[in-house]
């Protein structure tokens, strides 16, 4: 990317460059060779970065301390590893096959930990995990609220920040994807308060990106 301006978004370690005429989100590579690198993000594979390019307001900082609740082979999640440069991700995966990449993808990361675990059940990685700033979720279970739900409850600091992505085809394919949004949206309210939301087309049919603040009470 020599000779490429980065142009920075409203996150640490997030810019875009231009890049053969087009703009292309980047974060500032964790573990680079001996120079500076940037690590191009796709928001066709990835969520949260279709999040952002789309300008919903991601409350994560480079100290943040990150619960990653379906990490998969840990593509977002180094991603975000990036971002917290400062701080830790603590990524649950529930499938052997994908952990065996987040695994490999976390050696070089000292502040990505990759844990065997089902989101379902928090309690089973509850000491693994302290209060976190942040929760990030993006499972493809049926209960997504109740998920969010259960693990705030243990790890989530009192002014902490969900970022859900709510996957309606994963919780109800036979209804249709807003009342199936709208009905976990009304779940979430009686513990969190919606901060911002948005769905992601064009990159991801069916989905909304919410974040949403812990009650106090």
């Amino acid at each position: 990317m020599e000779g490429v301006e980065p142009i920075k978004t409203g996150l640490d370690n997030v810019f875009t460059l231009i890049l053969d005429g087009s703009k292309r989100m980047v974060t500032r590579n964790l573990v680079p060779g001996a120079d500076q690198e940037f690590r191009i993000w796709d928001p066709y594979h990835s969520k949260l970065a279709a999040s952002i390019l789309k300008g919903l307001t991601i409350p994560v900082k480079k100290d943040s301390m990150v619960l990653y609740l379906g990490a998969a082979n840990g593509t977002t999640a180094s991603h975000v590893s990036d971002i917290v440069s400062e701080g830790t991700v603590f990524a649950v995966e529930f499938s052997p096959r994908a952990m065996q990449d987040l695994i490999r993808i976390s050696i070089p990361r000292i502040n990505l930990v990759p844990i065997l675990a089902d989101a379902l059940h928090p309690n089973s990685y509850k000491n693994m995990v302290p209060e976190v700033d942040i929760i990030y979720q993006d499972v493809a279970q049926r209960e997504q609220a109740g998920i969010a739900i259960r693990n705030a409850g243990l790890f989530l600091k009192k002014d902490g920040y969900l970022i859900l992505m709510i996957k309606s085809r994963s919780i109800d394919s036979a209804k249709r994807a807003d009342e199936v949004i709208e009905n976990e949206m009304k779940r979430l309210k009686e513990f969190f308060t919606i901060k911002d939301s948005m769905e992601l087309e064009p990159f991801h049919s069916d989905h909304m990106a919410v974040v949403a603040q812990k009650n106090i009470l």
